[in-house]
């Protein structure tokens, strides 16, 4: 499936993929309008059908493709051996940056779908978006946590500075003139200050 697709100079691929990211992270898929895809894209509605046959075959197709690509990034961001609790947060903070170097609205696509309730979608995402969950959860399960403080939660530690780290992407992103360089920078100032409020010794 989607052999033509990829036969499609890479430039082409990417300004498909990118206003297809962009339209359903807004909308979800329910209230997605392929309109407003290939206006973005730069093509006809007829082209995207050609590639895609449907709107659900276009949405089926971005998130298998979001995952992979990402699952991509963290193997090679992530060293396999990792396991401090911060070093394995900011190694996994950079494979999202680079992820979204190339295609900004990946993530904020991912958390929408996350939410995504539509049956017609769920049918198409549901096995793989579990699929997802267990590679991110996996990745978590391997960081140390005896560098806590006695007594320090460090479930809502994790739950900050997922909340800090999702909301700055989301700033960034919808700013003009997105760099990914950038928010790395100060993705990773960010989780720097939360390690220094929370480990042993460092205080």
């Amino acid at each position: 499936m989607n052999e033509r697709f990829f036969e499609l100079k890479k430039e082409k691929q990417d300004k498909m993929i990118n206003s297809a990211l962009k339209v359903f992270s807004q909308y979800g898929y329910r209230h997605a309008s392929t309109d407003e895809i290939v206006k973005g894209a730069g093509i006809s509605k007829g082209l995207l059908f050609h590639y895609f046959e449907s709107k659900i075959g276009l949405y089926s197709f971005l998130y298998d493709y979001a995952t992979r690509f990402v699952a991509l990034e963290l193997t090679q961001y992530v060293e396999k051996d990792e396991n401090d609790y911060f070093e394995l947060y900011k190694q996994i903070v950079t494979a999202k940056a680079n992820a979204m170097s190339q295609y900004p609205y990946i993530f904020l696509f991912l958390s929408k779908a996350d939410e995504e309730t539509e049956r017609e979608a769920l049918g198409e995402i549901s096995e793989r978006r579990e699929k997802y969950k267990r590679i991110m959860n996996a990745l978590r399960e391997r960081a140390d946590i005896t560098v806590f403080a006695p007594g320090t939660d460090y479930e809502k530690i994790g739950h900050i500075l997922d909340f800090t780290i999702d909301g700055l992407i989301l700033k960034e992103v919808l700013a003009e003139g997105f760099r990914s360089d950038l928010f790395l920078e100060e993705a990773i100032e960010y989780v720097d200050i939360i390690r220094n409020l929370t480990v042993t010794g460092l205080h």
